[in-house]
């Protein structure tokens, strides 16, 4: 019996075919571009309109229509090259749906317009100068190449057309002339810190390439007009018109012209030949990063991994280049060198080895030494650095991949959306799971939470010991099914640490005065995991998560409330990978819920003092929860709510996420200590903490700096909305007592 011969699948087109496919398009309508009006000859008869290659002679158009196009397949050549190493990278689900359309989209536009960028205003707009200038001339060649193809009666660019034409022209010139030389002043002339140890030769060919551009621009515009003899037309042109009155009528015309012609079309050359090869490249891959940021996780959850249980895999993490999913790879070639990420790293901010930037780009470095074929890297780097093999460790050290805080602060100001963070963590797991190479007293932590289920290595018998000093807290034991309607997640420093069990009674005793109907697990609630899970120890994280997610499972746990940022971003967005769906709320958000529903009473609450809020990196940056605490601490009355020089999306960490909880810190200044620096310069009496690890990081760095409660009162947010309330209550029976016992008078 005949049998069908097997199908083979279909051959996938790769990203790098498509690069060269669309240059040899590209490159070839340039060509077509050329040759249709020599064979058509059609012209504009309008008295004013600008002909193409005024006073250019045939060779000199020759060599542009074959110079031009065999430099745009060149690089669609050498930018497939690059594509060809992002490809070695591993699957990254991020195909454009019809549900995440319109947030890639929003994405996209955010980068575009610079939105991040303009955090900086000075930077921001000096970037929109010479980009969106940039784009607008582009637009003009190609609309003036445009009106050069069609029929005499299709021709548009005349009369009043081309009259604003040549208005939005000279302003886009004029415009990316002045955001030139504000560049080239503010890295040669200002030099900030974060600009000038990245300062390249390569910077300055780019910026002298732009600033050639829009000068011979220029000045071939002007030459033009006066060989035309300054038609009153032109005055539209209101740069060059001006300038062609300063030539001198009775000079070689002609040839000028072309010599600023010729320059000009140089430049456009030189342009073309050095953006594949130089960080010019971002104007491409930067975008394409932009759009592609929506992922099918959530901002604040890791990636997921296998169960470790069950896996065949041999390695996990990164510790080579094809351990980074492709999209990794890309952001590698997206970065624009800024330097954003290091100025708000408060690892490098206070001395340690972690330099943001350098995760990237050093990483984009061992891809281009190791692939095939070898590309340049992000950015030139000193003959002396050799790399032999395809190990990220050939250049990043496990000091760097350790300092980090896991903040997020990189992520969230680059402009250009690169995730770092995943990064470090990736390489985290893998010296963690796979060489053991972590800090000696992170150890200790492992064994705790492996152990007491709580990195603190506390009996879990002395988890809800919390709860005897208050009445009526209805502790069960996950056996049974859930009948409240709230699961207070009181966490292991809401547990098991004594400032942080004041927070946890004084959340309780607020929640017992709106009438709130929850309860606690105690001695069935193990830590979320996420130590472990931040420090690369999967093994230890899925062991805690899967044990918590079958209780709260098994109970039927429908809703969450706790008062840790972290247990709150474990619960909420990583749980959902281990089968557990919860409605998570954070204590702040619950609470401003129960003032707004007018379910706790703040008519007599008052806070006669200055508080500022310190900003907790997984509730605000990972998990975007900004005004809750503010609003929270602004319902009492009598405050006087400052801000720190850093807040919101740029507020500084504590430098206890990451599990540096249970690190030492030896190098540099401790992270807390700088930021408690911050919070006290603002003249503050009370801090306001919305994070057991905040709370603690934040009161020892007060401390340490010599500011005892008295002077300066660090506390959470739960721990000031309390004692408001009952400081009012007092004062309201203090002066009911007073008039009762004041004596009538006639």
């Amino acid at each position: 019996m005949a049998t069908e011969a097997p199908t083979r699948p279909a051959r996938r087109v790769r990203p790098h075919q498509l690069i060269v496919g669309l240059g040899l398009v590209i490159g070839a309508f340039t060509v077509v571009s050329g040759v249709v009006p020599l064979l058509t000859g059609w012209h504009d008869d309008s008295p004013i309109h600008r002909p193409v290659f005024t006073n250019v002679p045939g060779p000199l158009q020759l060599a542009f229509y074959t110079v031009v196009p065999v430099l745009i397949v060149y690089g669609a050549v050498l930018f497939s090259q690059r594509a060809k190493n992002w490809e070695r990278g591993a699957p990254d689900r991020r195909a454009t749906t019809a549900k995440n359309a319109g947030r890639r989209l929003k994405d996209f536009r955010a980068g575009v317009y610079m939105q991040t960028l303009l955090r900086d205003p000075a930077a921001g707009i000096m970037h929109s100068l010479i980009y969106f200038s940039f784009l607008i001339l582009l637009a003009v060649t190609t609309v003036l190449e445009i009106d050069h193809q069609m029929p005499e009666s299709a021709k548009f660019l005349h009369g009043r057309v081309y009259q604003g034409y040549s208005a939005v022209a000279d302003a886009a010139g004029l415009a990316m002339l002045v955001g030139v030389v504000w560049a080239i002043v503010r890295r040669y002339v200002q030099r900030p810190y974060r600009i000038r140890i990245k300062t390249k030769p390569e910077h300055a060919l780019i910026l002298g390439t732009f600033l050639v551009m829009a000068v011979t621009g220029f000045g071939a515009e002007a030459w033009r007009i006066a060989l035309d003899g300054r038609p009153a037309f032109e005055r539209w042109s209101f740069v060059g018109y001006p300038l062609a009155g300063l030539i001198d009528g009775t000079g070689h015309l002609r040839g000028a012209h072309q010599i600023w012609w010729v320059a000009h079309v140089a430049s456009f050359l030189v342009f073309l030949a050095i953006l594949p090869v130089t960080m010019l490249r971002h104007m491409f891959t930067s975008p394409l990063n932009m759009y592609l940021r929506d992922r099918e996780r959530p901002k604040g959850a890791m990636k997921p991994m296998p169960n470790l249980m069950e896996t065949e895999l041999e390695t996990f993490g990164a510790s080579t280049v094809e351990d980074f999913t492709w999209k990794q790879l890309l952001d590698t070639d997206a970065c624009t060198m800024c330097g954003r990420c290091t100025s708000v790293c408060p690892a490098h901010a206070t001395g340690k080895s972690l330099d943001p930037r350098e995760i990237v780009l050093k990483t984009g470095e061992v891809m281009a030494a190791t692939g095939t074929p070898q590309v340049s890297p992000p950015i030139g780097v000193v003959p002396d650095i050799t790399i032999g093999a395809n190990s990220l460790f050939e250049r990043i050290t496990p000091e760097e991949v350790w300092a980090c805080t896991s903040c997020k602060a990189c992520d969230e100001i680059c402009p250009v959306n690169i995730e770092i963070l995943d990064k470090i963590l990736d390489m985290r797991r893998y010296l963690s799971l796979m060489e053991s190479n972590f800090p000696t007293e992170l150890g200790t932590a492992y064994r705790s939470m492996e152990n007491s289920a709580n990195p603190w290595g506390m009996s879990q018998a002395d988890r809800g010991a919390w709860a005897t000093k208050l009445d009526g807290i209805d502790i069960v034991d996950g056996s049974e099914p859930f009948t409240h309607e709230y699961l207070y997640w009181v966490g292991c420093a809401g547990s098991f640490d004594d400032k942080n069990q004041k927070v946890t009674q004084a959340m309780a005793r607020l929640m017992q005065r709106a009438g709130v109907d929850f309860a606690i697990l105690g001695p069935a609630e193990n830590c979320t995991g996420d130590p472990a899970r931040r420090s690369g120890n999967e093994y230890i994280f899925q062991m805690l998560a899967m044990q918590n997610v079958e209780t709260l499972n098994g109970m039927g746990v429908k809703k969450i409330v706790t008062q840790c940022p972290h247990c709150f971003n474990t619960l909420m967005n990583e749980y959902p990978q281990l089968g557990g769906r919860y409605e998570v709320v954070h204590h702040s958000q619950f609470l401003e819920w129960l003032i707004d529903q007018g379910k706790l009473d703040l008519s007599e609450a008052r806070l006669d003092e200055r508080v500022v809020y310190h900003d907790s990196c997984y509730l605000g940056r990972h998990n975007d929860v900004y005004l809750a605490p503010r609003n929270v601490i602004g319902s009492l009355g009598g405050i006087d709510v400052v801000e720190a020089g850093r807040n919101g999306t740029k507020g500084m960490c504590c430098g206890a996420g990451g599990a540096r909880m249970w690190m030492e810190e030896t190098i540099g200044t401790k992270v807390n200590d700088a930021r408690s620096e911050e919070l006290i310069e603002t003249g503050a009496s009370r801090v306001a903490t919305a994070c057991p690890f905040c709370y603690i990081m934040i009161d020892d760095g007060v401390k340490g700096a010599g500011k005892d409660d008295d002077e300066v009162k660090v506390a959470d947010i739960a721990m000031h909305l309390l004692e408001a309330i009952e400081t009012g209550e007092r004062r309201v029976v203090e002066d009911l007592v007073a008039s009762e016992t004041r004596e009538p008078t006639d």
